[in-house]
């Protein structure tokens, strides 16, 4: 983008800590986008954050939109007195089901190639779409499960990896139909949940798992895309 020098400022807002993958993401932001000033912050510390007497966006660093964390980036921008405008989360996103993907290849639990997915056989039988939230955000992740399944040409079911409906149901439900080798594929950033969460939650049903999203090129690509739509708008 060809930005003028007063452009609004790229605020990422991080449920939980800024450091690791959310230092990480605004790292290849600002990489990627040297015309941007880029600022990370909290949730919890977002009013501070946010510039005073010039424009700001704020990006949720989310792959769905939590209202609980959502209304407290809200709270914070009517604290501060900015001009932000908060746009929505990352997700659902053809862009969020390539990254996905692309994790489940990384650890041989996918094939890289959709070219020959017709035949070529299947690492696994189906997969178990993880994200945490409970019920309401297994219905927010659906979409990407669908695009993940397009991509896959395998069932994708979500599940919770915290609470109900859990990846047990998900697992009997994908074994009752017939798919013994299982995966999880983290729909999470990696900041959303206890570390080791995913490894656990595997483990209980004898299932492979890929690592979060993480600073995947995408979810940097999906920050400036919903950065840019907010100018446009």
């Amino acid at each position: 983008m060809s930005l003028p020098s007063d452009a609004p400022v790229l605020v990422l807002a991080a449920p939980g800590s800024t450091e690791g993958v959310a230092a990480e993401i605004a790292a290849v932001v600002r990489v990627d986008n040297p015309q941007i000033e880029v600022r990370l912050s909290s949730v919890a510390d977002l009013a501070e954050v946010l510039p005073s007497g010039r424009d700001a966006v704020v990006v949720p660093l989310m792959t769905w939109s939590d209202p609980a964390v959502m209304a407290e980036i809200g709270k914070a921008v009517a604290a501060s007195g900015s001009n932000a405008v908060v746009t929505e989360p990352l997700g659902p996103h053809p862009l969020l089901a390539e990254a996905l993907h692309i994790r489940l290849a990384e650890r041989g639990l996918a094939r890289a190639d959709r070219v020959r997915l017709l035949n070529v056989s299947s690492p696994v039988d189906a997969v178990i779409l993880g994200t945490v939230g409970g019920a309401q955000a297994v219905g927010a992740v659906q979409p990407t499960a669908v695009l993940l399944a397009s991509r896959l040409t395998l069932p994708v079911v979500a599940a919770s990896l915290d609470s109900e409906p859990g990846v047990a149901v998900a697992a009997e439900r994908l074994r009752g139909a017939g798919a013994q080798r299982l995966a999880i594929a983290p729909c999470l950033i990696g900041h959303e949940a206890p570390e080791g969460i995913v490894a656990e939650a595997a483990a209980s049903v004898d299932a492979g798992h890929a690592e979060p999203l993480g600073a995947h090129g995408a979810v940097a690509e999906l920050v400036a895309r919903a950065y840019g739509s907010q100018l446009a708008t």
